[in-house]
């Protein structure tokens, strides 16, 4: 059975084996396996990201306390690699708190923390406390610091920023993402889209690991929100789910709405086949058998236009010019343009004269026995309607108007 090493920091006071802890100003010291260090040179440095690293040098050995953010406060060490205490000794070997230490290894406490008491913009110094706990590579060696000061430690690289990013910011950020994730997954929601899921999982992982960055993660907790969200795609089952509900609107779809559910059935198949494959290719035949298209740009799609419904378009031609209603733009040829014939409030042609005749493929749209073209429906001869006569000035033009 593997005996297990306990490594317990020993916090004394900040006189310790009879090392008296002299302030000098500026100072950073602190007590190294009881026995006290004391840097002859200390800077304080700020990264383009705004990081700040405190750093005590004493010959070959140096110190290099790191935390993400310019504010004041207490930052626990060990939980992320971004807050971090090192410790260099005269030999180059370097020991981190980012080092985990081997399972052998128990620990009592936690591996330290920092802690900003005192920034002073105007003289740009830094004043605080540090312990911390630090393992080599192998994860075995360690080095304790205890009772760890730092007095008015000189800025020398890098700029306070007038609005450092704080924990709380993290918080409210990663607070924000997670709403917007929520919304994104909703069982209320017809579909979940893998883009719109694909953006909202992203920026979320991106707010935690933020948080994590500014906060810490002590208990492991948002790393563990972290791993659940994954790659930030939806799961294939979902894109399944998404397929039946967009092919149930396509089967059901209207002159008016089919264009916009037939791009939807469209955009889930090919979901499906890029989460879920399609190794048969059944999906990529469904794919291929769709036509979303209005060749005529008549607003009426290419699909409602195979009148005889034997799958031919080319041998459906209304008013027999010669031309088949899918590429006709007026498909009645009463001289009023297909997109121009009257329509519901949802899109879907109407018929005025009640014949069983939709407008625009009744050359009669009001059943008075005139035919549309010989009622001054274009006197401009556009296509469009919009200056039709209204003998009567009742607001019908006379084309819709029975006699």
């Amino acid at each position: 059975m593997k005996k297990l090493i306990l490594l317990t920091l020993v916090f004394v006071t900040l006189f310790s084996c009879g090392d008296d802890v002299e302030f000098n100003d500026p100072a950073f010291q602190g007590d190294r396996e009881n026995e006290l260090w004391r840097a002859k040179a200390y800077s304080a440095s700020i990264s383009e990201n705004g990081f700040l690293t405190i750093t005590g040098i004493n010959n070959a050995e140096s110190v290099h306390l790191k935390v993400p953010s310019i504010t004041e406060g207490t930052y626990v060490v060990g939980s992320v690699n971004t807050i971090s205490a090192d410790y260099v000794d005269g030999f180059g070997v370097t020991y981190s708190t980012t080092n985990r230490p081997d399972e052998s290894v128990s620990l009592y406490p936690e591996l330290g923390e920092i802690v900003i008491e005192e920034i002073d913009v105007t003289s740009k110094t830094f004043t605080g406390t540090y312990r911390f706990l630090a393992f080599d590579e192998s994860g075995l060696n360690s080095v304790g610091f205890t009772n760890g000061i730092f007095h008015r430690v000189p800025l020398i690289s890098g700029e306070i920023p007038n609005n450092a990013t704080t924990c709380v910011d993290a918080q409210i950020a990663a607070d924000d993402a997670a709403i917007a994730y929520s919304a994104a997954v909703s069982t209320d929601l017809e579909f979940i889209n893998s883009a719109e899921y694909a953006t909202a999982c992203a920026n979320y992982k991106d707010a935690l690991i933020m948080k994590q960055t500014f906060c810490g993660d002590e208990t492991g907790s948002i790393q563990t929100i972290i791993d659940n969200l994954g790659d930030c795609q939806i799961a294939c089952d979902q894109a399944i789910a998404n397929v039946t509900e967009a092919e149930s609107q396509y089967v059901t779809a209207t002159i008016g709405n089919f264009m916009d559910k037939c791009a939807q059935y469209l955009l889930y198949l090919e979901d499906q086949i890029a989460i879920c494959g399609d190794a048969d290719g059944v999906i990529q035949a469904k794919i291929d058998a769709l036509d979303c298209g209005d060749d005529d740009a008549d607003s009426i799609p290419n699909a409602f236009e195979d009148f005889n419904g034997d799958g031919n378009l080319e041998n459906d031609d209304t008013d027999g010019d010669g031309i088949p209603n899918y590429l006709d733009n007026d498909d009645d040829g009463d001289g009023i343009l297909t997109i121009y014939e009257s329509k519901d409030e949802n899109g879907n042609p109407i018929d005025t004269d009640g014949d069983g005749d939709v407008d625009y493929l009744d050359n009669d749209d009001d059943g008075d026995g005139i035919l549309t073209i010989n009622e001054n429906a274009d006197p401009n001869g556009d296509g469009n309607p919009d200056d039709a006569l209204d003998t009567d000035g009742d607001g019908v033009p006379d084309y819709l108007q029975p006699a």
